[in-house]
């Protein structure tokens, strides 16, 4: 097992779509390693700069690989075990690491014990398995008895995961992850809905068997601390910099992008103890970045404040081809197949590869990117700029969305007489001066100083 830390860059990929596997399992086809497609894509993952790869439902499930069927099989639709395994060995040898989606908060109604609970109701030794089983009513799919689901999606059964058994069943899968997959995380769907007590019960149990495996929750909305903390998980989804990263720049608005970072990441700021939270501009649940910029010239300085924020940048696969898809209700078109030699000889006309290459060599080389505080330097409606710092070292990252050039003037009397060089524009050499650092940009552009 390979620890996640601020090094890592992630490549996220949603297996079922990306292979191209059929949209419904039918439960007894012959398995088909399509899982192992990826393994051609390595090459090309590496060469955007990224350390790990996190993919989403790779278990047996009915249709979309959250309706979970079976916890300790690959879904027949991407292969049998010994290909994840297979996988999981081609990205170790490339010192890569792997996070998997653990789908604890609810199955699907394929998932054996339901299955058995349907067969034989009161005498089922599962009925104690799935939360808020009532027999003395039917459930919207006719069933003689209704059960709790997952925000009102009656396919997806929530667990009693105040059930010890049903622990135990997780817990040893997840073990089985780590000892046959060799997996380095887990990321936890739907982690919101997971009851404290539950995620107490998880780490307990990581910490003692499996020490050292990161622990990331899917969390939209609230204080992430209620999730992320010493006695529950390391790090979660980080919404609120999604948002206003990029609605900061359709309203012409840094000033909200400038709160976010200031309230979670500033001196005493709420997630400065939390250097792996997972920071993404697009993932399989949302719009394209690339259709939700008005101006697509702003995905340029976009991508260089997301590799310039603390915590663990994240790629979605396609968006560095700057592939296009609005949300719609089953989210299969936000998660295309993946013809990695086809897309390779095609023109593009937002190609981001070589920039998210650059940019992650740029943080992979910069101590103050990867472990340093955050201070806000100067923000107004169109420009933003605010400064790293690791002991000696120093990043200063300045945006402009704006399409006119402008000249910034930012106060740094500890850095007076500092030379910095703009890692984005040749080392362009900038000097602070008097105690301030003077520095013009073109329209859209970033700069990232570093010493």
């Amino acid at each position: 097992m390979m620890k996640i830390n601020q090094n890592d860059i992630f490549y996220h990929i949603y297996p079922l779509g990306a292979c191209d596997a059929p949209k419904m399992n039918d439960f007894y086809s012959e398995p088909q390693a399509r899982i192992l497609r990826i393994e051609n894509w390595l090459d090309h993952i590496q060469n955007l700069g990224a350390t790990a790869i996190y993919l989403g439902p790779v278990f047996e499930s009915g249709s979309h690989g959250y309706d979970t069927a079976d916890y300790y099989h690959l879904d027949r639709r991407l292969g049998r075990r010994q290909d994840l395994a297979k996988l999981s060995q081609s990205l170790h040898a490339r010192g890569m690491k792997l996070v998997l989606d653990g789908v604890f908060n609810h199955v699907g109604r394929h998932f054996w014990a339901f299955r058995d609970l349907q067969q034989n109701l009161h005498q089922s030794p599962y009925k104690d398995w799935f939360a808020g089983v009532n027999f003395e009513q039917d459930s919207p799919f006719g069933d003689p008895f209704s059960y709790l689901a997952w925000n009102g999606h009656f396919d997806l059964v929530k667990l009693n995961l105040a059930n010890p058994d049903v622990r135990g069943h997780l817990f040893g899968a997840i073990s089985m992850w780590v000892e046959e997959f060799g997996i380095d995380g887990i990321r936890l769907d739907a982690a919101d809905a997971l009851s404290p007590e539950f995620m107490i019960h998880l780490r307990d149990f990581v910490d003692q068997n499996h020490p050292g495996l990161w622990l990331m929750g899917e969390v939209i909305h609230g204080d992430h601390r209620a999730w992320a903390n010493d006695k529950m998980l390391h790090a979660t989804t980080n919404y609120e910099l999604y948002k206003s990263s990029y609605s900061s720049l359709n309203d012409n608005n840094f000033f909200e992008l400038a709160h976010s970072l200031n309230r979670q990441f500033a001196q005493g700021g709420m997630y400065a103890h939390l250097p792996t939270m997972y920071n993404f501009v697009d993932n399989h649940d949302v719009t394209r970045i690339a259709s939700q910029l008005r101006d697509k010239q702003h995905l340029y300085p976009l991508y260089a404040l997301m590799f310039s924020f603390p915590g663990l940048p994240s790629v979605y696969y396609g968006s560095e081809f700057g592939f296009e898809a609005y949300k719609q209700s089953d989210d299969w078109n936000l998660r295309p197949a993946f013809d990695l030699p086809a897309l390779q000889d095609q023109e593009h006309g937002f190609d981001l590869r070589g920039w998210i290459g650059k940019l992650a060599a740029i943080r992979r080389n910069s101590p103050a990117l990867l472990y340093g505080d955050y201070r806000t330097l100067h923000v107004a409606p169109s420009q933003l700029a605010f400064l790293r710092i690791c002991a000696e070292n120093r990043a200063v990252v300045i945006a402009n969305s704006s399409k006119e050039a402008v000249e910034l003037k930012m106060n740094l009397p500890e850095m007076d007489g500092w030379h910095l060089c703009d890692a984005l524009a040749d080392n362009e050499l900038f000097v602070v001066e008097d105690g301030v650092l003077t520095v013009r940009l073109n329209g859209n552009q970033v700069r990232i100083l570093l010493n």
